[in-house]
């Protein structure tokens, strides 16, 4: 009886030994523990990273856009003589109509030309005068106003001109407005002439009357500007 009750307190003192010892850890946790709250998070592989490939340039771009200043009627420096044209005589007077209207304060100077060309886009005989102007109403009623009926003695005499070009690809082109327009049977003909036009030259050019100039200008794409002769 005596060995029994020695070889319990014996065990008993072992299991209490290895309690204190924490051998029984893993058999039994009251779920506390800081070993294992160690073992779940493990903070040694935790790491701390930077995204991959940051958009610094397109920042850096977008920040140089904010900043960049805008261009400014300032910033267009006057010029001191600018030519444009050649306009003709219909045409030059809406030119200069615009010109008066929007920029009051720039002087400007007609300076009449001689223009050389050897391609005519037009409309061919209509055989009458009478004919002939009843058809230059038809075109000024689709808004093209840069024309006259032809009156020499050739075969082209009450036609109407369309316009005097130094290329054929230049003429090509005005047929093909033309048939946009509406006005359709126009053709180029070879015929070297010389032709009365208007330039206007403007001094000192810039700032304001600039941006002004510019918009004027869209009215008249086939006009070319140049330094002043």
């Amino acid at each position: 009886m005596l060995k029994i009750i020695f070889w319990l307190l014996l065990l008993a003192n072992a299991a209490l030994f290895a309690m204190q010892k924490g051998y029984l850890g893993a058999l039994y946790s009251d779920g506390r523990e800081p070993a294992r709250i160690g073992r779940q998070l493990q903070p040694d592989k935790i790491r701390m990273t930077a995204a991959e490939n940051p958009p610094a340039a397109a920042a850096t771009s977008l920040a140089s856009a904010a900043l960049a200043p805008a261009a400014t009627a300032a910033d267009l420096a006057p010029v001191a003589c600018t030519e444009v044209g050649n306009f003709s005589a219909a045409e030059a007077r809406r030119f200069s109509s615009q010109l008066a209207e929007r920029m009051p304060a720039i002087k400007f100077v007609r300076r009449e030309t001689q223009e050389v060309a050897s391609h005519m886009v037009y409309l061919p005989s209509l055989g009458s005068k009478e004919a002939a102007d009843a058809k230059a109403d038809e075109v000024r009623r689709l808004g093209i106003s840069d024309f006259f009926v032809i009156q020499d003695a050739s075969p082209l005499r009450y036609g109407i001109s369309l316009g005097i070009f130094k290329t054929d690809e230049a003429a090509q082109k005005q047929v093909a407005s033309l048939a946009k327009r509406g006005l359709s049977g126009a053709k180029v003909g070879t015929r070297s002439v010389s032709s009365s036009k208007v330039a206007f030259q403007l001094r000192d050019l810039g700032g304001d009357n600039r941006l002004a100039f510019d918009k004027i200008k869209l009215d008249f794409p086939a006009q070319e500007v140049r330094s002043c002769p």
